[in-house]
């Protein structure tokens, strides 16, 4: 008689954990499907990226900023006018032919117009050096924009497939959780040994303490995706076509395709160039600097000078005596060492990347390739066969949960290849500045 009780029990305890596994794993954690949270493909965030990104929008005011520089740099000095008129205190002097004089009557009048007259070339250097400038700042924006994808799109699918590990820990935290309920209910009753019931817990516990790590690190990576789209409030769920990621290919382009991109599209490398480019402008700068400008001027004085009505024209320059310029030119010269310096690093880097990062994907694509796609399924079935070999007593208790756990290894490492697989060929399209692996 205890026998049969028993066995309807653990039987009734099976159909129990089926019943609510799946319910449960929708509501284990709140925050993963609530009515707030938005399923998007790659392609719609990276359009709301471009549309929503406050850093993008900032970035493209920098290069209206610049561009509004380069007609600045094209306007001419205003012309300089002066104009005075005296006495302001009334004067009497019985010696001058104008005995009494006033503000008003016997005045004198003075005008003077002056013009800047930039010499060596001032203004179309600072012209091409605003054009450089505004030239830097797209490719500071086009930089920004390839940081920024990257960010979004490793983030997507690290967060992709985290929430597929995360649903075997739903799923098993369910069904533990419900063996435990179960085993609560018959504490007393000698059915179930204090040990067993020790273990499970142990497990469960150990469970929901790694669960409560994976969704801090989903949390994490999901905040930064938030920002990254400017989608507050929202839990994002990506939708990803595992089969066309992991179909991606390292052998598709060869090294020096790739490497040939990189000098093409790598905005940080096209940044350093333009650095250099500015530099050697400034350098041309600082030296026309060197050059004293010219000051011509137009002047009309009424009765000031020997003679009434005077008219003159006069020409006025600095000496370049003590301060030719000296420091900024040795200066400007040495900053293009520095800038020149910066470049050739930049390049030395970019090749080392991507070679890593090529090398990278072959391994992964090599290990891949050596997990049997049947795996999983094959898992899947024998899970279900244990499960049924538990409810006729063929197997223990511990040896169901140590299968159990065995499952949710598997699947988790697979995801975690699976996840880097995908992020090797990100780096490829951040290290190449192109979008070769899509």
């Amino acid at each position: 008689m205890n026998k049969l009780i028993k066995y309807g029990w653990q039987k009734g305890l099976i159909i129990l954990v089926f019943c609510n596994v799946n319910f449960l794993h929708v509501i284990a954690q709140p925050g993963l499907f609530q009515k707030d949270s938005i399923q998007i493909s790659l392609d719609s965030a990276e359009t709301m990226f471009l549309k929503q990104n406050l850093l993008v929008l900032a970035q493209k005011y920098n290069i209206d900023a610049q561009k509004a520089l380069i007609i600045q740099a094209k306007l001419l000095p205003n012309p300089n006018f002066s104009l005075s008129r005296g006495p302001l205190i009334p004067l009497h002097d019985d010696q001058s032919n104008y005995p009494s004089s006033n503000f008003f009557k016997n005045a004198e009048t003075a005008v003077s117009v002056s013009q800047l007259i930039l010499l060596a070339g001032k203004r179309n250097k600072q012209i091409k050096i605003a054009e450089a400038n505004a030239k830097l700042a797209e490719y500071q924006f086009y930089d920004l924009i390839r940081t920024l994808k990257y960010t979004l799109r490793t983030d997507f699918f690290t967060i992709y497939y985290l929430q597929q590990s995360a649903r075997v820990y739903d799923k098993e935290i369910a069904a533990l959780q419900q063996v435990v309920n179960a085993f609560n209910q018959q504490n007393g009753k000698g059915y179930i040994s204090e040990k067993e019931v020790i273990r499970v817990k142990a497990q469960l516990y150990s469970l929901q303490s790694e669960y409560n790590d994976l969704i801090n690190q989903i949390n994490d990576t999901e905040s930064e995706l938030r920002l990254v789209l400017q989608a507050k409030n929202s839990y994002i769920i990506p939708v990803v076509d595992n089969n066309k990621v992991m179909g991606l290919q390292p052998s598709q382009y060869s090294v020096s395709t790739l490497i040939d991109s990189a000098y093409k599209n790598r905005t940080d490398l096209l940044m350093a160039k333009a650095n250099t480019d500015i530099s050697k402008l400034n350098y041309s700068y600082q030296k026309a600097l060197a050059v004293p400008d010219l000051t011509a001027s137009l002047s009309y004085d009424r009765q000031g000078s020997y003679a009434r009505n005077f008219n003159s024209g006069g020409i006025a320059i600095d000496l370049p005596f003590f301060n030719r310029n000296q420091g900024n030119i040795k200066s400007a010269k040495i900053q293009i060492d520095v800038n020149a310096t910066t470049q050739k690093s930049i390049e030395a880097t970019l090749e080392e990347q991507i070679n890593r990062a090529l090398l990278k994907a072959y391994d992964n694509n090599k290990l891949f390739q050596k997990i049997d796609p049947k795996f999983l399924k094959d898992y899947d079935r024998l899970l279900n066969e244990v499960l049924i070999n538990y409810e006729k007593r063929n197997l223990g208790l511990l040896d169901f949960l140590d299968f159990y756990d065995s499952y949710k290894q598997n699947v988790i490492q697979i995801n975690t290849l699976q996840s880097n697989y995908a992020n090797t060929f990100e780096d490829l399209n951040f290290y190449t500045g192109a979008n070769f692996f899509n």
